[in-house]
């Protein structure tokens, strides 16, 4: 039986994940895991996270195998080892899904293949868009904590922009979790933001320089008017103003490196309301591609695509 499929392990910050795709890009096998939060805090620590996942991955794993027909054909383990495709980067969590790879990669007698975790989010959403094969371009990852904007090259990362302090997702987060909702709290922010029937102007515009910014300042005001306006007026301008620095931060870099094609990757990318608003206003100008949420989350298909490119070039 020829083995031309690719397994992926991911074990993030705040999920377990593992994936099996093909040569044509089908996803044959999708597992995605969230790692539980106490209500009220704002994240988990590292030895926390890395426990969840040793006792969430036997499990995945095991239901994987059930299928004879993927397990015999899977030619390659591909693994997230590190956060992003830079020297030094490194982070406790990711040791759990690189000791499960190197197993499964032995016991199947295999290739292991390492790569950032920030790499599989961008390949997650990129294979499946139309700048596939395209280069350069420019990749933002947001998640929860990562802002980055990276000028990518073929297999070259080079960082051209972000947040040189808070991650967008670290201020959804903090100011979610102080308003009483669970952690992670985007994608309820999201929804109330979405429902908002207007607002007025509440938040101070993000200054964007050479297409960076600082976000302590949102987020510092966040907190300090959280009780003096509606919930769902105070995330609707929220969300409009950092939408507008990511708009800003996307035109600055566009004309800074001559590129009109923008990747949007990492799980605050999900965002409706940030989707909705930089369409509607960068839509004419530039090639802007978003990925199925399912995608621009937290996931293992990333890692599997990266892994089979070794199997099927």
């Amino acid at each position: 039986m020829k083995k031309n499929l690719s397994l992926g392990i991911d074990t993030s910050n705040y999920k377990t994940s593992a994936a099996v795709v093909d040569a044509s890009g089908e996803i044959l096998f999708n597992h995605q895991q969230l790692l539980q939060v106490k209500r009220g805090e704002r994240g988990l620590r590292q030895s926390e996270a890395l426990f969840q996942h040793v006792q969430n991955m036997p499990p995945v794993l095991e239901r994987l195998f059930e299928d004879d027909s993927l397990r015999q054909r899977i030619g390659a383990v591909s693994v997230s080892s590190r956060p992003r495709p830079v020297d030094g980067s490194y982070m406790p969590v990711f040791t759990a899904g690189l000791g499960y790879g190197r197993a499964v990669a032995a016991a199947l007698g295999v290739p292991l293949y390492e790569y950032s975790h920030q790499e599989g989010h961008i390949e997650a959403i990129r294979h499946y868009s139309d700048l596939k094969d395209v280069n350069p371009i420019i990749c933002f990852h947001f998640s929860g904590g990562t802002t980055e904007a990276l000028l990518v090259d073929e297999n070259r990362f080079e960082i051209v922009g972000g947040s040189r302090d808070l991650a967008y997702g670290q201020v959804l987060d903090r100011i979610g979790v102080a308003l009483g909702l669970d952690f992670p709290c985007g994608e309820a922010m999201d929804k109330i933001a979405m429902a908002s029937q207007g607002h007025p102007r509440i938040f101070t515009r993000i200054k964007v320089t050479d297409g960076y910014v600082n976000l302590s300042g949102i987020e510092t005001q966040g907190q300090r008017l959280l009780r003096e306006y509606p919930q769902t007026m105070l995330l609707d301008d929220l969300f409009e103003t950092l939408s507008r620095s990511i708009m800003e931060m996307t035109l600055q870099l566009s004309l800074k490196y001559d590129i009109q094609n923008f990747i949007y990757a990492g799980g605050v990318s999900c965002s409706q309301y940030m989707r909705q608003f930089l369409t509607e206003n960068l839509y004419r100008d530039l090639n802007i591609v978003f990925g199925k949420s399912e995608l621009s989350s937290d996931n293992a298909i990333g890692m599997a695509l990266l892994g089979g490119k070794h199997l099927w070039h």
